[in-house]
């Protein structure tokens, strides 16, 4: 099949209500391919020179039609009358009225022949209505029956205050329940957070002695048990984090710090979040590379306990290994699954981060070692995790989704992946059993999520990828000519 006519034979365009062919009379079908093609593009030689010396531009329009044989084909024709090459065209069901369609055409042309096209189509007995195409038809238009998620990396803002337990809100049987002062520290750092806007810097926080030395207390006791007990990627990132973000006994590592560390090794960020987030909204974050993190720290009574994440966790327990690339893979592969999932699948994805990205174990030169946060941030775990009396099994995302979480005591079961690669390519089968009517690819110029459920959609990805490509074969020429090869 010629890749111009791909379009054309979609499936894409059966579930969405409206074939192509059905819309065009039967001797165009039997016309050979070359001519359908032909009906689509300009004939140069017909074009005048001060047009063809006038600057062209891409616009692109909805046509609202009546659903008759023969419609397309016949507004088609003003477009080869003016000498318009169409680039691209869609259609669609109408979602005010199923007895007509929405076409989606997207053309190259002057501005005054653009005037002179909108101005013969309007005329035209079969087109109900003429629209600019970002009103009707672009890729922000609502999912039909997929929940809310964030399509922008600005929207994260919104992710980020739907708190279901803020910092400020403890447990009676929370260490800092009694503290007065503690609990108004909690307050600010609430504050801080809920008042914080994606692409600020994050706001610099004066901890106080008595933060700081809590924190020097759980830092000194846990980098003991790092050169045994953490993975090579974690001991390679923490002597970079201790020059360049400040992590030391008698320092509190600034957030904003971090995360320009992040962006410059792996693409991650970080920003502060109030308290707990549900899971569909922290792992909306991790699908844009963004870690939700906290920045109040446990009470001082029992540095070495916390029943919530604090900072302590989220800085010792996270971020070196969010600054491995592969690792940031992992974790944006699992937050990308998570987008438009049922709630059912969302709360599998949630069980798979939480024994892989919070107690996660790894092999590595024949023994195991630690790679999840929740291990890392606690001297208690991290050493049982590691003894003969935990049970661990192969990580497998459709039986670990199955596994209860524990937040009170020690798992009652710990989960082994080869590799961070390896652990990456089961969360991207499983993503693939997920009854999600779509795929999502994060465009990392824009920062935005498209969704790939139409041909274009999934043009402009290949266009990234060819782009990628020519880079790769031209890297690999020059490295052949530059070895003699």
């Amino acid at each position: 099949m010629q890749s111009a006519m791909m379009m054309f034979s979609s499936k894409y365009w059966v579930r969405r209500g409206m074939s192509l062919d059905s819309a065009m009379s039967q001797d165009f079908l039997n016309a050979p391919s070359r001519d359908k093609v032909n009906v689509l593009r300009i004939d140069e030689n017909k074009c005048s020179k001060t047009e063809a010396a006038a600057e062209t531009e891409r616009t692109a329009v909805v046509l609202t039609m009546k659903n008759e044989v023969g419609g397309l084909l016949q507004n088609l024709k003003i477009f080869k009358e003016k000498y318009v090459s169409i680039i691209h065209i869609e259609s669609r069901k109408s979602k005010v009225n199923k007895s007509e369609v929405d076409m989606y055409v997207e053309f190259e042309c002057t501005k005054k022949k653009c005037q002179e096209l909108q101005h013969l189509l309007k005329l035209q007995s079969s087109i109900i209505s003429l629209n600019p195409a970002e009103k009707i038809w672009r890729e922000d238009e609502e999912l039909e029956g997929v929940l809310w998620f964030p399509r922008k990396i600005s929207e994260l803002d919104k992710c980020s205050k739907r708190v279901l337990m803020y910092g400020s809100e403890l447990d009676a049987d929370h260490p800092g329940f009694k503290d007065n002062v503690y609990r108004q520290r909690r307050k600010y750092f609430v504050d801080v957070a809920m008042n914080y806007k994606f692409g600020q810097p994050i706001p610099r926080v004066e901890y106080t002695a008595e933060e700081i030395k809590t924190w020097g207390t759980v830092f000194r006791e846990l980098t003991k048990l790092y050169p045994t007990h953490a993975c090579k990627e974690y001991l390679k990132n923490l002597p970079l984090l201790t020059k360049y973000c400040g992590y030391r006994e008698d320092n509190v590592p600034q957030l904003e710090d971090v995360a320009i560390f992040l962006k410059e090794r792996s693409g991650f960020m970080v920003r502060p979040v109030a308290g707990y987030l549900s899971p569909r909204d922290f792992l909306a974050g991790l699908a844009y590379r963004v870690f939700h993190c906290t920045q109040y720290i446990r009470h001082g009574s029992d540095p070495l306990y916390t029943p919530e994440p604090d900072t302590c966790h989220e800085l010792l327990g996270h971020v070196p290994l969010l600054a491995d690339p592969k690792f940031a893979q992992f974790s944006q592969e699992i937050g990308l699954a998570s987008l438009g999932a049922s709630d059912e699948d969302v709360q599998k994805l949630a069980t798979c981060y939480f024994f892989t990205i919070e107690f996660g174990l790894c092999k590595q030169d024949g023994q195991l070692r630690a790679y999840g946060a929740g291990l890392l941030s606690s001297i208690g775990e991290l050493t049982h995790a590691l003894s003969d009396k935990a049970i661990v099994k192969p990580f497998d995302p459709k039986t670990t989704c199955l596994q209860e979480c524990i937040i009170t005591t020690f798992q009652d079961s710990y989960f082994v992946s080869e590799s961070f690669d390896e652990a990456k390519e089961k969360i991207r089968e499983f993503a693939k059993s997920l009854n999600r009517p779509f795929s999502v690819y994060f465009n990392p110029y824009t920062q935005n999520i498209d969704i790939l459920n139409n041909t274009r959609s999934i043009e402009n990805v290949i266009q990234d990828l060819r782009s990628d490509l020519n880079t790769v074969c031209d890297a690999l020429t020059k490295m052949n000519k530059y070895l003699g090869i």
